[in-house]
């Protein structure tokens, strides 16, 4: 039996010291995860097909460089490969878009984050990882206001704790949690099928 449905996604947003941390995540993500998986990271396109290759020796889940027109597939993870944004263009399409150019940052997190809680139809998750500066961190508040749940790796296991802490300042993480517990983390949220306001009402009660 897989873990979670089909109709979830997970979306991944890292920068500095991202590699190893995205190696540790989907290091522990099962064979049968079912959730399509897609990694904003910021590097350069040159390096882009060595990292996917290099994820795929950590990762049971295939891995590929996601290109314009890929659709999103269950248990397969996709990873930015242009210095264009990557954005979910339609409900279950990938796209490329070299809009707004004057985001520093490129590929840009949030510009996927928020493309995902514009367009996707069904269950999701962010992640944001490791990072210098904000990128990402008002995407996962808008996926959090859209009720999806959100992770934010904590200040401890951080190489550069910039994107994760921006999202703690800006209330968007429902977890904030250690790198190596960010995958069973993912594995309990799939398998609950449960939404951020639910889980977090559990906590509470």
């Amino acid at each position: 039996m897989s873990i979670g449905r089909r109709d979830w996604l997970v979306a991944i947003g890292a920068s500095a010291g991202g590699p190893a941390a995205l190696a540790v995540v989907l290091k522990g993500l099962p064979r049968d995860f079912s959730a399509a998986v897609v990694i904003i990271q910021h590097v350069d396109m040159q390096f882009a097909s060595g990292m996917a290759e290099w994820l795929s020796q950590h990762s049971a889940l295939p891995v590929k460089v996601a290109v314009e027109g890929d659709r999103l597939v269950g248990g397969c993870v996709l990873i930015a490969g242009t210095q264009d944004h990557m954005k979910l263009m339609a409900a279950d399409r990938i796209g490329y878009t070299p809009h707004p150019r004057e985001y520093v940052y490129r590929p840009s997190v949030d510009v996927f984050f928020q493309s995902v809680s514009q367009h996707w139809r069904g269950r999701a998750v962010g992640v944001l990882l490791t990072g210098m500066g904000r990128d990402g961190a008002i995407g996962l508040k808008a996926l959090r206001d859209k009720g999806y749940h959100t992770i934010a790796q904590d200040e401890a296991s951080s190489v550069v704790y910039g994107m994760p802490k921006a999202a703690a300042n800006l209330e968007a993480a429902v977890d904030i949690l250690p790198m190596g517990d960010i995958a069973s983390r993912l594995v309990d949220v799939l398998a609950s099928g449960a939404n951020a306001g639910e889980i977090a009402m559990g906590k509470k009660g």
